[in-house]
């Protein structure tokens, strides 16, 4: 079994709150808001939330963010950016571009889980330049040619 990566974190706010898995079989760590004084996302909105934190992934790695089922299935929360990608090597504050696609103002405060981050491998493949391309079963079928 491979060895799992190591994130360190530095809190960049007194209001931050450290990435937390909620259960043991959790893929990814929910990230809070840290936030001054609570925020309201109107319907049809977008804005980008704070988490107070900094992060150092190691390389070879990211961290995928992605929306909470929950904030989704309830409130019709999302995010702009889904999954949005935070580099091995950026090292400014995290934050998380929400929006608002259900019909209601949704509050946010301060500790409030906004999003998780999955931490995931990366490939770095060459790219290489060719005259043309293998043959697939698929071949150029776009959008919904597979039937399905």
């Amino acid at each position: 079994m491979n060895k799992s990566p190591e994130i360190q974190i530095l809190p960049l706010r007194d209001r931050a709150s450290l990435p937390k898995r909620m259960t043991e079989g959790a893929a990814g760590f929910d990230l809070a808001a840290a936030l001054d004084e609570p925020m309201v996302l109107e319907p049809g909105a977008r804005a980008s939330v704070p988490t107070g934190l900094a992060m150092a992934i190691p390389p070879g790695f990211e961290g995928q963010v992605r929306p909470r089922s929950g904030l989704a299935r309830r409130h019709g929360i999302s995010l702009v950016n889904a999954p949005g990608t935070i580099d091995s090597d950026y090292r400014g504050e995290v934050s998380v571009l929400l929006i608002n696609l259900g019909q209601e103002p949704f509050r946010i405060q301060s500790g409030e889980r906004i999003a998780q981050i999955v931490i995931a491998p990366v490939a770095a493949p060459t790219i290489k330049i060719v005259e043309s391309l293998p043959d697939s079963e698929r071949g150029s079928g776009g959008f919904g040619s597979t039937g399905r």
